[in-house]
């Protein structure tokens, strides 16, 4: 069966603040495309919310590979979880490549992010650790490793 002419628009994560959340992905490299802020019956019907009222960003990885769209619930208020783990169902963690871990991770230190464990190497090909994000986001830091 054929398929419907789909690509991937963007990821969209829910944060607690929306300005430490930027802060901390645009230190990491990436970029604001644009922010907003959005209301009304359209948002009501998108997201099937009543009286939505939200702070948006839109955020690209370097070369334009990605897109993150974030967002910042001011009406109804956000449901508050309980952290995710890596093996809760449902959507699991936010993943980069890096040109230098140990950089990204002194970046991501710097906003109280830090490794949930410890930084692992796989087979000599990559180093990487998720590290607690903004709002409990889990992100992904992988650096590929010279190949011989």
């Amino acid at each position: 069966m054929p398929g419907v002419g789909i690509e991937l628009a963007n990821v969209g994560i829910a944060v607690r603040d929306i300005e430490e959340a930027i802060a901390f992905f645009t230190d990491l490299g990436l970029t604001v495309l644009g922010r907003d802020e959005v209301s009304g019956d359209w948002v009501d019907t998108a997201v099937a919310l009543d009286g939505n009222h939200t702070k948006i960003a839109m955020l690209q990885t370097p070369g334009g590979g990605g897109v993150i769209e974030l967002f910042e619930y001011i009406h109804p208020d956000a449901i508050e979880p309980e952290p995710a783990v890596p093996n809760q169902i449902g959507m699991h963690r936010v993943a980069f490549s890096v040109d230098d871990l140990d950089a990204a991770l002194e970046i991501a230190a710097k906003h109280g992010c830090h490794p949930l464990r410890g930084v692992a190497d796989y087979q000599d090909l990559c180093r990487l650790t998720y590290v607690r994000g903004p709002s409990g986001i889990i992100v992904m830091l992988a650096q590929q490793l010279a190949t011989g």
